[in-house]
């Protein structure tokens, strides 16, 4: 058996009876009532409204013909019944087929009121997110001298990237060349490495390069180097004595005098 589309028909068919009983209902509680303003016949238009079929007014026929039983008051429409403006209660309409009325009024409200709700949390919310927001934190330039060091790591980094490339250099880094010298310089106290004489032009270029065979001396065990405020200070390690894996040997400064030994070196 089709049970669905039986179901269907019988739902179509009792929906068709539904709008026939209810129009018939409509035409015998309207039936001997007349229009207030042209005496005109009615008809009913939806629930708790009918109009004029002459002039076209249209009314709620419960507040137009109907008493209050218990005092004779006139009925009128509070949400979703009817009641009476005398004594208040209320008043079970003639005129509904389903026994349900909405005062549109009231929803109207109400759904005004809904919204200017959602509307007062979204600012609410709006002020509590811009309340919470820190301020604006202020920043001063970037200053990489405030970190000692950085510009000579950094610019070590760049070391030999023109023989990677192919582009040949008029002033290449020696290691080498500066290992000897930084060790020949060093001391068995500790010492500036801006102390040490500079054997290229460019001083930050030098500085640099120092640096780097500074560490790599230290890595060997030569030399100790560490920080003190914005200098890197080197000495002699306690335990070279026998110059282990340093690469070449010990040279005397490369033509370069320089405040060797002398305490006013740092």
């Amino acid at each position: 058996m089709k049970i669905i589309a039986l179901a269907l028909e019988m739902s179509e068919v009792v929906e068709t009876f539904v709008q026939k009983a209810r129009g018939f209902f409509y035409s015998v509680v309207l039936l001997g009532h007349q229009c207030p303003k042209c005496s005109g016949s009615l008809t009913m238009l939806s629930e708790g409204k009918c109009g004029c079929k002459s002039c076209g007014a249209r009314f709620d026929p419960t507040v137009a013909f109907q008493q209050c039983s218990a005092c004779g008051g006139i009925p009128s429409r509070r949400v979703r019944r009817y009641q009476c403006r005398n004594c208040g209660g209320d008043i079970r309409s003639a005129f509904l087929f389903d026994g349900l009325v909405f005062d549109g009024q009231y929803f109207r409200q109400k759904m005004a009121e809904c919204r200017q709700r959602r509307k007062e949390l979204r600012e609410h919310v709006r002020q509590m997110l811009a309340e919470s927001r820190s301020g604006i934190l202020p920043l001063d330039h970037a200053d990489p001298s405030v970190m000692p060091g950085l510009m000579e790591a950094l610019n070590s980094l760049t070391v030999d990237i023109d023989g990677v490339y192919g582009v040949v250099s008029r002033d290449r880094f020696d290691l080498k060349q500066y290992e000897r010298h930084v060790e020949a310089h060093t001391q068995d106290f500790p010492l500036s490495l801006t102390a040490i004489p500079a054997l290229n032009q460019d001083a930050r270029k030098d500085l640099a390069w120092r640096f780097v065979a500074a560490v790599f001396l230290a890595h060997a065990g030569a030399v100790r180097i560490w920080q003190e405020g914005h200098n890197v200070m080197v000495m002699k390690h306690e335990t070279d004595r026998e110059r282990q894996d340093i690469s070449g040997e010990p040279e005397e400064p490369d033509g370069v005098e320089g405040p060797v030994g002398r305490a006013e070196a740092y």
